[in-house]
């Protein structure tokens, strides 16, 4: 009796393994062509915080970021997946995609960001090798996922209403000499510029160049606050040494050089 249940059961094993083998088949013989990679994007933000409080925050708080470069020589911290999502971005817009955590990873860097004092507002640096250390992450990072370089770019760019990370000291141009992103020719910004500096340009054309190169503006004609928020965000990655938001034929040219970049 025992032994025909122990037969009983092992038939029934083999049927449900069985069962199991012949039920659903996925045939990925044939891939399509229209496809390419989830990640588009790679966001820099600094932290504002100390490196012990910047761990705290992207690993148990509300925030996170797939990378973060500490303040020691060399140290990058994987906090994040890059198959995963993480909520570095928040509300942003980039070239008309929105809520760019789902398309981008997100680098923290280690910096306080700013101090403001009775002298005015003071910007904390850089340290060679963080920024050694990033254009090693960034590299590894744009070769593996087939990033564009002019599609690494910075908090401010993707929410320049609400965010200023990473920053008017950050070395835009040290990336772009490294490959890591587009900086305009110096002698062609300056042939525009003296055109502009005669001809200067409305405000909807440059609501219209800023939203050409990705940034989310609208249209409106007027140098409204939203458009001046764009203009300093687009000046301090650019034009570092004054970005107070308002046009200017050297702002004006190097807007049009890099456009004609694309």
């Amino acid at each position: 009796m025992l032994s025909t249940l122990k037969r009983t059961l092992f038939s029934f094993l083999l049927l449900s393994i069985a069962g199991c083998s012949t039920g659903l088949r996925i045939d990925r013989s044939h891939p399509s062509a229209n496809q390419d990679n989830r990640i588009q994007f790679v966001v820099l933000h600094y932290t504002n915080a100390s490196l012990e409080r910047s761990l705290a925050l992207l690993t148990h708080g509300e925030v996170s970021s797939h990378y973060l470069v500490g303040d020691g020589p060399g140290k990058v911290y994987q906090l994040v997946d890059e198959s995963r999502r993480a909520w570095h971005a928040g509300d942003s817009q980039w070239q008309g995609r929105t809520w760019l955590n789902s398309s981008s990873i997100g680098i923290e860097i280690v910096n306080p960001g700013f101090t403001d004092t009775p002298n005015g507002r003071v910007w904390h640096p850089y340290s060679e090798a963080q920024i050694q250390s990033l254009i090693a992450l960034l590299k590894d990072i744009v070769k593996r996922n087939h990033i564009e370089p002019r599609h690494i770019i910075g908090h401010s760019d993707i929410a320049p209403l609400r965010k200023l990370d990473p920053g008017p000291l950050f070395p835009w141009k040290r990336l772009a000499d490294a490959g890591l992103g587009i900086w305009p020719d110096a002698n062609a910004v300056a042939r525009q510029q003296a055109y502009y500096s005669v001809n200067p340009p409305s405000v909807g054309w440059y609501q219209q160049e800023l939203a050409r190169f990705g940034y989310a503006i609208e249209k409106t004609g007027v140098l409204d606050v939203a458009t001046r928020h764009v203009i300093s965000a687009f000046q301090m990655r650019f034009r570092p040494q004054r970005f107070d938001g308002m046009p200017d034929a050297q702002t004006a040219a190097m807007l049009q050089v890099l456009n004609r970049m694309r």
